[in-house]
């Protein structure tokens, strides 16, 4: 016999707009009461949700051009979700007790449209990697910036969840050697050793500010140590950071070169500004030079790829072609500390809370 229903539910919610980077007191654990299915909406029991930088700039005021609406204070927070159904509507492709995936997260039942729920198939491998933003990786270097045999690639910020597939992407998309960057040591060795990074650049002295002279210096540096680990130039370029480190990688283009803007971290994980804008010089002249290409990769723009991902995806977990590197959070109580924590690059992969479902 199932369990009953308890009558609240539990969600998390943006409590003030955050000056400077998101502390865990800008977001609180508000009981509300238990959301009522109908003819339009399924009734799901979140099991995991994912915890991600891009809220940054959907709380921090600077979402203007996005996809996805702006969090004000008092708004529930949202995004990928793995849930189990409840209740489902006559005629929904979704029946009680499947699991679905959907953007309803950040709390512990959601009421999801029927229309934007997946289902997820009873065989698939591991159902916490379709949480992952692994798919933003795929597409790119698959319709954006493709992966040929051979080719050098170069992924920055290399440590987060997009990061850590994206090596182990190209990789089994046939490239010849990975290089990868991350803020520190411990993480590059973690790159190197679980996902699938030839070589790995720190880019610490990228954060420290200072003055114009000190801020060349420390990119000269980054620089020389970019063009160490490529003595022959790269040939593709997965972006999740711009700033500093997108110019670093254009001087380290080679002709023809394939350059994928996929994220901001620069932007996100600084206490300046909303999170809404990473700013980069780049030398264009050498971009005409070489031929090379720069182009951004939304996913609304390549409706085919999800559905692609999956089912590669679903092929290279069971092969061990790809591992995902998890880190999980228990329970929603949590939440907002895990938010806090991975603003300030406290963790490695994907970052997933974990919860009960309470009944």
């Amino acid at each position: 016999m199932a369990s009953p229903l308890p009558r609240t539910s539990r969600e998390v919610r943006l409590t003030v707009t955050p000056e400077g980077l998101p502390a865990a007191s800008d977001l609180a654990v508000a009981e509300v009461p238990l959301p009522e299915a109908d003819a339009h909406h399924l009734l799901v029991r979140n099991r995991q949700f994912l915890v991600f930088a891009a809220l940054r700039t959907l709380i921090g005021g600077a979402v203007q051009g996005t996809p996805l609406p702006a969090l004000r204070p008092g708004a529930s927070l949202f995004g990928p979700a793995l849930g189990e159904v409840v209740t489902a509507p006559p005629g929904s492709p979704a029946r009680p007790g499947d699991l679905v995936v959907h953007m309803l997260g950040w709390r512990e039942y959601a009421l999801v449209p029927v229309a934007e729920c997946a289902v997820v198939d009873p065989a698939f491998p591991d159902p916490v990697a379709l949480l992952s933003a692994g798919s933003a990786a795929y597409g790119a270097l698959t319709r954006v910036a493709p992966v040929r045999e051979g080719d050098v690639v170069l992924v920055t910020g290399a440590a987060g969840g997009v990061g850590t597939l994206a090596g182990q992407i190209t990789r089994l998309l046939g490239a010849s050697r990975v290089i990868g960057t991350t803020g520190t040591p411990a993480k590059a060795a973690r790159l190197r050793s679980e996902a699938g990074y030839d070589a790995v650049v720190t880019a610490e002295s990228l954060r420290k500010g200072g003055s114009p002279d000190e801020r060349a210096a420390a990119y000269r540096e980054f620089a020389g140590r970019l063009a160490e680990a490529a003595p022959d130039g790269v040939d593709v370029v997965l972006d999740l950071v711009a700033g500093p480190q997108l110019g670093a990688a254009v001087d380290a283009a080679r002709p023809g070169a394939r350059i994928a803007l996929v994220g901001a971290l620069s932007g996100q994980l600084v206490a300046e500004g909303g999170g809404g804008r990473a700013p980069a010089e780049i030398d264009a002249y050498r971009l005409v030079l070489l031929g090379a290409s720069v182009r951004g990769y939304l996913g609304s723009d390549h409706p085919d790829v999800e559905a692609e991902w999956r089912t590669r995806l679903a092929g290279w977990l069971r092969s061990g072609g790809i591992r995902l590197p998890v880190t999980r959070i228990a329970g929603i109580e949590q939440a907002p500390r895990a938010f806090e924590q991975l603003m300030e690059g406290a963790y490695f992969g994907t970052v997933v809370v974990e919860q009960d479902g309470r009944g």
